[in-house]
């Protein structure tokens, strides 16, 4: 599947908190709800990763959210209610903000890491982590030492960084595209 332009996201950027909400108000609640059920086709009120995955088709966002994204979403905000009935391997309706917010979490993280990925390889080498100093303080961290950041972000020793590696690095450092 294409990648979506820089356009593209930028378009969508703005109106992911309006599409996916995750505010605790009554009218972001009824829109999740709304979302939440159109996602859920057999009713079951949960959702598996395949549903996520539809659903995110469904609102046509599959561009903007790709698999990496939806993944690392869904791992996350499973079982995070720990209500009883709930499950590991399901979103269900009261974890489906949560959802939400590791989506769009999660979106920002891809899109730094792309920006990283000038290769367009879905992995980030050491000459482009090297090259990408001026990026990452602009996100909020100085690397001084790049090889040492590289090979500590690098935790299954490949030799380069995937989106798991650098998306749990980039969490624990509190980046932010943002701080541009």
């Amino acid at each position: 599947m294409p990648k979506a332009s820089p356009q593209d996201i930028e378009k969508y950027k703005a109106r992911l908190p309006e599409i996916l909400p995750t505010e605790k108000t009554p009218e972001a609640k009824k829109v999740r709800d709304k979302l939440f059920n159109d996602w859920d086709p057999n009713g079951n009120r949960k959702l598996s990763l395949a549903e996520v995955d539809l659903g995110i088709k469904y609102k046509n966002l599959h561009y903007v959210f790709r698999k990496p994204v939806i993944i690392r979403a869904f791992t996350a905000a499973k079982g995070v209610s720990n209500k009883k009935g709930s499950s590991d391997d399901y979103i269900d309706k009261s974890e489906f903000r949560v959802l939400c917010e590791y989506l769009l979490k999660y979106f920002e993280l891809y899109n730094m890491f792309d920006e990283i990925d000038t290769s367009d390889d879905d992995r980030i080498e050491f000459e482009e982590f090297k090259s990408a100093a001026k990026l990452l303080k602009q996100w909020g961290i100085e690397i001084r030492n790049p090889r040492k950041v590289f090979d500590e972000i690098d935790t299954n020793g490949g030799g380069f960084i995937l989106f798991d590696e650098f998306s749990e690095w980039a969490i624990n450092k509190k980046l932010k595209m943002d701080n541009k």
